[in-house]
């Protein structure tokens, strides 16, 4: 979480960067690395909760949009976080951002998947592979696009979202976003130029990210 933080920060498009975490071991951790960290209720059912409650809070009250960075994406490009704040400029309740996916790796249950309209706004979000290519055995680029851990808001969608009853596409799919979906919230999507690397969901992808971490550090010294 010290490492989100810092990577946040250094990216200079927010106000304040605020860790929210039930663990009193992470809080710790981040407030001596320098950073603000809230203790949130226990209970909550989805990140975006425990964001509901930090955003609610008297020093944060103020604030009229609202991101939510996901604590498993070390390595959100600026251009992520930049293209969903965007997307709140083009009149979007939410925006977040994708990335283009090859087709092994869309395979993978671990990277979301995003369709999106015309107008760049989410139609769906799966952990299947979508959408399916049925014209030949290879689909061509930018077929398949990798959502990525990051939200904005506008408070009030924030507020909106925090009322909304879990949705059984949610449920299935275990993704929060499709609860904002099927209660017809706008989500819009910023679309990458290139890939980035998968979140941390597993032992194999903390190991594979200690790696880049070191390797993107020691190319900075």
């Amino acid at each position: 979480m010290v490492r989100v933080a810092q990577h946040v920060r250094e990216m200079a498009l927010v106000d304040r960067v605020v860790v929210a975490t039930d663990a009193t071991a992470i809080e710790a951790a981040v407030r001596k690395a320098g950073f603000e960290a809230i203790l949130t209720a226990p209970g909550h059912q989805s990140g975006t909760d425990r964001v509901v409650e930090v955003a609610r809070a008297g020093a944060y009250a103020s604030f009229d949009l609202v991101v939510n960075v996901q604590g498993d994406e070390p390595f959100l490009p600026r251009e992520a976080l930049a293209g969903a704040l965007g997307r709140l400029g083009l009149g979007d309740e939410i925006g977040t951002a994708a990335a283009p996916l090859t087709a092994a790796d869309a395979s993978d249950p671990g990277r979301v998947k995003v369709v999106s309209d015309g107008e760049g706004r989410a139609l769906y979000f799966s952990r299947a592979m979508i959408p399916a290519w049925c014209d030949g055995p290879s689909p061509p680029s930018g077929t398949y696009w990798q959502h990525l851990g990051v939200y904005a808001f506008q408070r009030a969608a924030l507020e909106r979202w925090a009322s909304l009853e879990p949705a059984p596409l949610e449920a299935a799919e275990r993704l929060e976003q499709l609860r904002a979906l099927y209660h017809g919230m706008r989500i819009g999507v910023a679309r990458l130029s290139h890939g980035v690397p998968p979140g941390i969901d597993t032992p194999e992808d903390l190991a594979r990210a200690e790696v880049h971490w070191r390797q993107r550090h020691e190319v900075l010294r």
